[in-house]
């Protein structure tokens, strides 16, 4: 199983991008997607995250500027970044809580799979 991102680039302040992940492979069942960032020197923190019951979790730095969502016969994941500041350049990680099998879902096993990252980089 694998995620692999999307999106990421270099944008002018107040700008806009978004970000895709799409997590393929032997996967039954998704229970959370997420999107973590790492800027330089700083610990990796989450951005965002959706659960398979369609609770969102957001970083207070990013309420109201960034919207998670999913399309979940695609097993993907965006994130819809606007008004982007200078401080949320980072490097975007995608990451997924998935049950490879429905013996796994039904114990309630889940493993869990990190992208490679894309770089977000907000400057003038």
């Amino acid at each position: 199983v694998h995620v692999a991102e999307s999106g990421g680039g270099l944008v002018q302040p107040g700008g806009s991008l978004r970000l895709s992940c799409a997590a393929s492979g032997s996967i039954f069942s998704i229970d959370t997607m997420g999107w973590y960032r790492q800027a330089p020197g700083k610990e990796r923190e989450l951005v965002a995250a959706l659960t398979s019951g369609r609770v969102t979790n957001y970083a207070d730095s990013v309420k109201g500027r960034f919207t998670i969502s999913s399309d979940n016969a695609k097993n993907t994941v965006y994130l819809q970044m606007n008004s982007l500041k200078p401080e949320d350049t980072a490097v975007y990680y995608c990451n997924a809580h998935y049950a490879p099998t429905v013996r796994d879902y039904q114990g309630g096993r889940y493993l869990e799979v990190w992208g490679q990252g894309t770089q977000v980089t907000v400057s003038s």
